[in-house]
């Protein structure tokens, strides 16, 4: 139970409701909601909550005003409301193609990162159970176990297709019931069926597929989207803006039914029609590539197999390999054509267990454990969707390792004898079953110890956790204390400005600037510092929290016209310069450049004397603040 989970379910329960919350981020001492219907949150509830300094209504948003450890409430709130860390606490959109498919896709997987963490060990302890002979794939004890660790593999499309709604705000049953189609099994029986297809899709060139099915006369590829990803996402995506567009002209009073009926009539035939044909065109289009450049050069193909099988499993490309590697496997008794990925899952595992020493989240790091376990039994997904890929570098090391493993196994020319087993349990499938010779699973072996070495000591040396954790304030015996300005400009108090809420943190003054710089005020510790570099708060050494805030609501600029030159954790001497940032800029982007510095712990002392000045120098006394 997290320390402020009764605080939390009160507010979620008088913004009226989870249901009612379309997005929560935070700043520096206020939760910011955005509401579906504002008349259903309860204003009166806030005005003498314990916890919560004040409600404020502005810019639509919904704002909740805690203080220095709106963090820590953030953070159950966001647990009690069911939203999976969805929303934000830094008020910055995702920008780039790059980063923003990366946080759909992680978005898309976060909330189920710990069932899939327990899926694959289970998966492990099946296969190492039968790898010791203790009962054979066609016991119950076999078949139950496998069922149980291949559900949600199997049925990916189901799980994904609930997530993904939450991620693009689409009503999660119907994302359900999208991924449900994908794995229907009449349409998978007709992409499997034998016999004389009704018809051909680009005959004769390398897309040609066989189509088996038509819709209102329209014929289409029936392939098989079990166990797939991107087909669902994909599908999500554009149900959930067809369920925007269909609330627009369909009646209030008819949507609950006929909302969901619109979005999946026209979402389902565009998904199964086109969005699904073209991933596999494009699947089929991968498979020949990679045939020319393992007939051009088995060492570079090796090299480049090991690099990128993890983002071809991301994005369910990896099938245009496998299917190969049956066929290679079936005509000649060996295959050579995905061994080289084959230590890809373990240069994932080792970077994740070098995180483990780094990571600063704890709830991130607590998860490292049961997906480096995972990851050596072969299932990577919780690794890579809830630790490596969102922070992006690990992600990176991991393939420079695979890669090299891949070059190792393609350099001593490795065959595989079987396509069973996966981890540590698959190096058997290199033992020769004809002479007994397991020449090539030492070779294997080898590779992955290379790559599991080079993974870690990538990770642990070169990458570096930048994430801001919300901690509590350390707790100090207070001081006498001198505060020094840490802004030169014109001396206001503070309730001349616009938002209230920094009067009701604590007794303080407003500074409006003369220059973009924000000096320490005395020696102290940066106690927070948001990405969005617009607000600062600071301990002094002897036990003072002042919060420094430069402009009111310049949260909204995400960092633009900011610069910082501390990090949280710092220690600062007095007149060290902590930020920098572009006034001119800040106020034609119609910001108030007004800078509320507040002493937040106000009630640890009996007097403090404000400046009584009009102008403050940036080495002039502002506060003296007595024990």
């Amino acid at each position: 139970m997290g320390k402020y989970e009764v605080l939390a379910k009160r507010i979620v329960k008088e913004v009226g409701g989870a249901e009612n919350i379309n997005a929560l981020t935070h700043c520096i001492t206020r939760l910011r909601f955005k509401l579906k219907d504002e008349s259903k949150a309860n204003d009166q509830a806030f005005e003498n909550m314990d916890g919560v300094v004040r409600l404020i209504k502005s810019g639509g948003q919904y704002q909740v005003v805690i203080g220095n450890h709106v963090g820590n409430v953030y953070a159950d709130v966001v647990r009690f409301a069911g939203l999976d860390g969805d929303s934000t606490d830094t008020q910055t959109e995702t920008k780039g193609i790059f980063n923003k498919l990366i946080d759909i896709i992680s978005g898309c997987f976060q909330p189920i990162i710990a069932p899939l963490c327990a899926v694959g060990m289970i998966k492990g302890l099946n296969s190492l159970l039968l790898f010791f002979e203790l009962y054979t794939n066609t016991s119950g004890t076999y078949i139950i176990l496998n069922a149980i660790g291949d559900s949600l593999f199997y049925f990916m499309p189901i799980i994904i297709g609930y997530s993904a709604s939450k991620k693009f705000g689409l009503h999660p049953i119907v994302g359900m019931i999208i991924g449900a189609t994908l794995c229907y099994p009449a349409i998978q029986a007709n992409t499997l069926k034998a016999g004389e297809p009704i018809g051909q899709l680009f005959t004769g060139s390398m897309f040609q597929n066989d189509y088996f099915l038509d819709f209102v006369g329209i014929p289409f590829m029936a392939n098989n989207y079990t166990s797939s990803v991107v087909p669902v996402i994909v599908v999500v995506a554009l149900a959930s803006k067809v369920q925007n567009l269909g609330k627009r002209f369909i009646p209030e009073i008819i949507q609950n039914f006929f909302v969901p009926f619109f979005t999946l009539l026209v979402s389902l035939p565009i998904g199964l029609l086109v969005i699904g044909p073209i991933i596999v065109l494009l699947t089929n289009a991968l498979g020949d590539a990679f045939m020319n450049l393992l007939a051009f050069s088995p060492i570079i193909y090796g090299a480049v197999i090991g690099f990128v099988w993890q983002v071809l499993v991301i994005f369910g490309l990896h099938w245009a390999l496998i299917p190969l590697a049956l066929i290679q496997l079936g005509d000649t008794g060996v295959t050579t054509i995905i061994v080289s990925m084959f230590a890809a899952s373990f240069a994932q595992t080792a970077v994740v267990a070098a995180m483990y020493f780094k990571l600063k989240d704890k709830k991130l790091k607590d998860l490292c454990i049961p997906a480096v376990i995972s990851g050596i039994c072969g299932i990577t997904e919780p690794a890579i969707y809830g630790i490596t890929l969102p922070k992006k570098k690990p992600f990176i090391y991991s393939m420079i390792a695979a890669s090299i493993g891949g070059v190792i196994i393609a350099v001593m020319n490795v065959e595989a004898y079987n396509m069973g087993g996966m981890g540590i349990f698959g190096v058997v499938r290199f033992i020769n079953p004809t002479t007994g010779s397991p020449w090539y699973m030492y070779v294997v072996l080898l590779a992955i110890a290379v790559s599991m070495i080079i993974g870690f000591v990538l990770t642990f040396f070169f990458w570096k956790d930048d994430t801001v954790v919300a901690q509590e304030p350390e707790t100090k015996s207070v001081k006498n204390e001198k505060v020094i300005s840490p802004i030169a400009g014109s001396v206001l108090q503070l309730n001349e400005i616009s938002d209230p809420a920094f009067e009701s943190l604590g007794n303080g003054v407003v500074i409006m600037p003369e220059e973009g710089k924000v000096y320490a005020p005395f020696d102290g510790t940066i106690a927070t510092l948001f990405p969005t570099k617009h607000a600062i708060g600071i301990v002094s050494d002897n036990g003072m929290e002042l919060l420094i805030h430069v402009g009111i609501d310049t949260v909204e600029l995400d960092g633009k016209h900011f610069e910082a030159f501390v990090k949280q954790g710092d220690a600062v001497k007095q007149g060290d310069l902590l930020l920098e940032f572009d006034m001119k800029a800040i106020e034609e982007a119609g910001y108030t450049l007004v800078s509320p510095i507040v002493i937040t712990n106000t009630n640890a002392y009996k007097n403090i004397n404000l400046v009584k000045a009009d102008k403050v120098a940036k080495q002039e006394l502002l506060f003296d603040a007595l024990v």
